[in-house]
């Protein structure tokens, strides 16, 4: 099932900006990435999802309900980037109004309350108010605000920004944990290496406009390297089908290559070439590239094709 789904939603103002022609689909129980530096429109294209701001074309559906509507939003969760909450009020007092928009029954309140005040760390601060909350116990009340209605998708802005290492941790296994009860994480992000671990599909957002989308791990299959650790400081005979090679670090009588592979099954067939020629061979390591890595991948290809574009 389509959680979230557009085709070719666009939101620019007098044609400039925002974001532009969006098709994306995002399946149920997965925390999806929207990644991209600041200003590529990745707020505008949340807040055009939820009806805060009214498209320029295009469609989408949330929970199979058009944007904009009530029924869109009922089962919905959002931490905005930049957010405030009146500062005379404690944490548990501004948890407790949200609850009676949220139109949670009075029964409940409390123990959803209470829950909700555990899964995002500050037990035991809910009492303060939060004019004396610092950067990171605001961050964890938004964070409750968001999840208190027990929503099906959650839409979280940029929601580390102002956390220290531990927070950070905390708001990463926060959303493990909704994505194992079923829930669906939209996470916007500049922070690359902050959501490596828990997005498990990415939309790449440059200038306005998705670059790729997909699995990230998948994104760079095309592109494998291994690094090879022979004996002895001398050349080495590669075979002929590899794309590429790079020597690395001379050491100990050990040189480190870095070898640039069509696929990864060649492995087999280098360490063969390389026994065959006597070449003795220390360690083997497929090098497995990095979000950053992926996003910087095609974020570049998208300008060298802009700029050949422009000749």
């Amino acid at each position: 099932m389509d959680v979230i789904q557009t085709k070719s939603l666009t939101k620019t103002y007098d044609g400039k900006g925002g974001i532009s022609d969006v098709t994306l689909s995002v399946g149920e129980g997965i925390v999806y990435g929207f990644l991209g530096p600041n200003g590529s429109g990745k707020s505008t294209f949340v807040r055009t999802l939820l009806g805060l701001l009214q498209p320029t074309g295009g469609e989408g559906y949330i929970l199979g309900e058009p944007i904009g509507t009530t029924k869109s939003r009922e089962q919905v969760g959002y931490l905005p980037e930049l957010f405030r909450y009146p500062d005379w009020l404690t944490g548990k007092q501004l948890l407790e109004s949200h609850a009676e928009l949220c139109k949670i029954p009075a029964r409940q309140r409390s123990r959803r309350i209470e829950e909700v005040i555990e899964l995002v760390g500050m037990a035991g601060r809910e009492t303060g108010r939060i004019s004396g909350f610092s950067k990171g116990m605001s961050q964890r009340i938004g964070l409750a605000c968001a999840i208190l209605n027990d929503p099906k998708v959650i839409f979280l802005d940029e929601p580390t920004s102002a956390l220290d290492p531990i927070g950070r941790k905390d708001v990463r296994d926060l959303m493990v944990y909704l994505r194992d009860q079923g829930k669906t994480v939209f996470l916007n992000s500049h922070l690359l290496y902050e959501v490596e671990s828990v997005c498990d599909n990415v939309s790449i957002v440059h200038q306005g406009e998705i670059v790729a989308q997909g699995a990230w791990r998948e994104l760079m299959m095309t592109e494998a390297q291994v690094e090879i650790v022979t004996a002895g400081t001398g050349a080495v005979q590669f075979p002929p089908f590899i794309k590429s090679w790079q020597k690395g670090n001379e050491e100990e009588g050990r040189t480190r290559w870095i070898l640039q592979l069509e696929d990864e099954r060649d492995i087999p067939k280098i360490l063969h070439h390389l026994s065959s020629g006597k070449v003795d061979v220390h360690e083997v390591k497929p090098i497995t590239p990095h979000l950053e890595d992926v996003f910087m991948h095609w974020v570049n290809r998208k300008k060298e094709s802009a700029y050949v574009d422009n000749r």
